[in-house]
């Protein structure tokens, strides 16, 4: 069942310049799209629940446990730049004037 496309529209939404063997082109790329799509909807089941993974998924986490690490000043010893306490980094936000 062939699907008809208004190739046009769809380019404008876009925002796509295309030449017309390119329209051409899309309108049976996608209409070829749209009747696999229908397949796969064919196929689904109505005694199968929705699900957004198709095997069960479960907290992969370990326990939060807090474990020593670096000291303050170790932390910032390799920094470039360090000034009252902190890493110091060039500014990336503009102010307005």
């Amino acid at each position: 069942m062939p699907v008809e496309i208004d190739v046009d529209r769809v380019a404008r939404l876009a925002r796509l310049e295309l030449t017309p063997e390119e329209k051409e082109r899309l309108r049976l790329q996608l209409g070829l799209i749209l009747e696999h799509a229908a397949k796969v909807g064919e196929a689904a089941a109505d005694d199968v629940p929705p699900t957004a993974y198709a095997i069960a998924r479960a907290n992969v986490f370990r326990p939060d446990v807090p474990e020593p690490s670096l000291t303050h000043e170790a932390a910032l010893s390799n920094a470039p730049e360090a000034e009252e306490g902190r890493f110091k980094v060039p500014r990336i936000v503009e102010t307005g004037s």
